[in-house]
């Protein structure tokens, strides 16, 4: 970490508690990272406000508090990034949980902004939502694996070639495990 800024985390499980600004924040952040390169859900960029919205707004109507919480960070006003975990509903495999879209704006990288998303998601998910095993899918070839695996996840597996970012551009999702919450 290149600073000693914390940002500031909040839950949000309800829509309800989304203001518009909020919102506008939660697309523009998520545009912002997809056209620098990101891989946070739209493996083709350029996208705009039409692409990311109805997304957005689809993550939004999920959010439950038993079920899927949306984690941000903060730093005064500005949105530095965010997260969503989800609890799957079917009894099977209710004990775990998915990670999806965890992503920094480009001027918050390097601050810890991503790494403290992570712990607080594996904190609500061990206290609150009394998960025992978290799970996500990563795409190759961007180093996420070492970020996650000084985390303390390890990859449990990987679909070889299943992502085709361009012709001659496929990339393993790679399958990673967190289960020492």
């Amino acid at each position: 970490m290149t600073s000693e800024r914390v940002p500031d985390l909040v839950q949000v499980t309800d829509r309800r508690e989304v203001t518009s600004g909020l919102r506008r924040q939660l697309i523009d952040c998520w545009i912002a990272v997809t056209n620098a390169g990101g891989a946070a859900g739209f493996p083709f960029p350029p996208v705009q406000d039409g692409d990311v919205a109805p997304v957005m707004d689809r993550i939004l109507d999920r959010l439950h508090p038993d079920r899927s919480r949306l984690i941000t960070a903060r730093f005064g006003d500005a949105l530095a990034g965010w997260v969503v975990l989800n609890r799957d509903p079917y009894r099977l495999v209710e004990h775990w949980g998915t990670v999806n879209h965890l992503q920094t704006r480009t001027e918050f990288r390097g601050q810890g902004v991503g790494s403290a998303l992570m712990r607080e998601l594996r904190r609500t998910a061990r206290d609150e939502l009394d998960l025992e095993q978290l799970h996500l899918a990563a795409r190759g070839g961007e180093g996420l694996e070492k970020f996650y695996g000084a985390l303390g996840w390890r990859e449990v597996g990987r679909w070889p070639g299943a992502l085709r970012l361009a012709p001659d551009d496929d990339r393993d999702e790679v399958l990673m495990l967190l289960d020492r919450l």
